[in-house]
């Protein structure tokens, strides 16, 4: 069997295939789409909550949109224009509260909610008597109805047309009833002051039908083997049990026909079982712009009209230095682009015939009158008649300098700033330094002979001096015995 090789094996890169651009409908483009993220401290309800709230804002909304810590509000709201989002709903935990706060894109206004209560969408199915779900009516946006929200304020027709805008318009003359099967409730309390967000989904039921016959058309196929024929089921279909009673103020006209026995001008029962989430919140400020304008509405603050004229002098001043600034740094970057070009037209710039230009030459003399000659031989040849023995390399070796700064050389231009002199080969340097050193030893055993003899600096005079030195250092031959006895004498007379 063979075995199988130790040496990674990395995927192959496949090319990317690009899908086809596709002009979407108007009706879509048009259609408001929403963002819903989270900010602030981490929390799994939050989360969960979350994704419940973009469930219910289906189908234009991003179900799977995915938000870090390092995104700011900007990254999606310079995302907002290309996806056709024209609502940002923030879910925003701190120590303190939980707040949601509804964006009107690009430029606000900014309408921020406490949230008092909230209950997840499993929690809200799973404790209903009779649970129903139907994931065939999440691919149409559901219907929005609004409770008392007609009272005095400008806060009130704003927080309403918010919310009817948060959804696409119904059109009734080109409506269908069957791409109604959700509906959101916003129901508000003048005195309390609270919001109560309720989500049902919808059903239609026909009446004045006999049991056994609406749970054939309603396609809940009973058990009929405890029955010899089908008419048996349809007669004694009274005996049948029923889980809900029908209520009369729900029965309703329809206008067009529908399935499973809802036809046209007959009565129907609408039923709603609720499929959650449930919010209950608090309006508590409105911004006029993205979250950091000024306060149109506060919940428990209220200003004088001095303070709200001085805070609104200091925001205008704020935004004048905002944009002076703003001028000031595109100034500044054309000011250096310009530069940029400048020179690189002055460095780059060259004839097609090859010719150096005006610029060029004038660099080229600089750098010529910055070089020079570099050369040290005249140094050495001066050390060695004045001193009499060859320099050390390390002495001259830093002479040419390497430390000293390059002129520069138009790109392009065939010149070089070697030295005129060629340099020496190092063995000729090698033979030349021995020659002169043989010449130096021989010059001065010449200078020795000429002072031989001659008093005292010749050779006889210094052998001379040298012994002089000797015997009056005591370098010579001891004197035997009394040293003890004169040092006795000495300690004696220090005694």
């Amino acid at each position: 069997m063979k075995k199988k090789s130790r040496k990674p094996q990395y995927k192959r890169s496949r090319a990317k295939v690009e899908a086809p651009a596709e002009d979407e409908p108007a009706a879509i483009k048009n259609a408001p789409h929403t963002f819903v993220i989270r900010r602030g401290d981490r929390s799994a309800s939050i989360a969960r909550l979350s994704r419940d709230f973009r469930r219910m804002m289906e189908p234009f909304t991003a179900s799977h949109l995915r938000e870090r810590r390092i995104n700011k509000v900007k990254d999606f709201v310079h995302l907002s224009g290309f996806f056709h989002v024209s609502h940002m709903c923030v879910f925003s935990l701190s120590s303190q509260t939980l707040s949601l706060k509804i964006i009107r894109m690009p430029k606000g206004p900014t309408l921020t909610f406490k949230l008092h209560q909230y209950t997840l969408a499993k929690d809200v199915i799973s404790n209903a008597r009779k649970q129903f779900v139907d994931d065939e009516c999440f691919k149409t946006a559901p219907l929005v109805i609004l409770n008392s929200f007609s009272g005095e304020g400008k806060h009130l027709k704003l927080m309403a047309s918010t919310f009817q805008n948060m959804f696409p318009p119904i059109n009734l003359s080109k409506i269908k009833l069957s791409a109604l099967k959700r509906c959101v409730l916003l129901s508000y309390n003048p005195v309390s002051k609270l919001i109560d967000l309720r989500h049902y989904s919808i059903t239609v039921v026909p009446v004045n039908l006999n049991r056994g016959v609406k749970k054939l058309v309603t396609r809940n196929i009973p058990n009929l083997g405890r029955f010899e024929d089908i008419a048996d089921f349809v007669e004694k279909g009274h005996l049948l049990s029923e889980s809900e009673a029908d209520d009369e103020e729900a029965h309703v006209v329809l206008a067009q026909n529908l399935k499973c026995g809802n036809l046209a001008e007959n009565q129907s029962s609408l039923r709603l079982h609720e499929i959650g989430p449930r919010i209950t919140m608090r309006l508590m400020k409105i911004e006029d712009e993205l979250m950091t304008g000024e306060v149109l509405y506060h919940d428990y603050i209220e200003k004088d009209a001095i303070e709200v004229e001085a805070i609104r002098k200091k925001r205008a001043q704020q935004r004048r230095l905002k944009e002076q600034r703003k001028h000031k740094q595109e100034e500044n970057l054309k000011k250096k682009e310009k530069d940029k070009e400048d020179h690189r037209a002055k460095t780059s710039k060259q004839t097609k015939s090859g010719e150096i230009t005006e610029q060029d030459k004038k660099l080229l003399k600089d750098a010529e009158d910055a070089v020079g000659d570099i050369s040290d031989e005249d140094d050495r040849e001066y050390y060695r008649t004045e001193i009499g023995d060859n320099p050390d390399e390390e002495l001259f070796e830093s002479a040419g300098g390497g430390n000293r700064k390059r002129p520069f050389i138009p790109k392009g231009s065939n010149y070089s700033l070697k030295p005129k002199k060629p340099r020496l080969d190092k063995r000729k340097q090698y033979e030349e330094d021995d020659r002169l050193a043989r010449k130096d030893s021989k010059r001065r055993n010449n200078e020795g002979k000429d002072m031989k003899g001659k008093g005292k600096f010749g050779r006889k005079g210094m052998k001379d001096d040298i012994r002089g030195k000797a015997k009056y250092n005591s370098g010579g031959k001891k004197p035997k015995g009394g040293s003890k006895k004169t040092a006795g004498k000495k300690s004696s007379k220090r005694k």
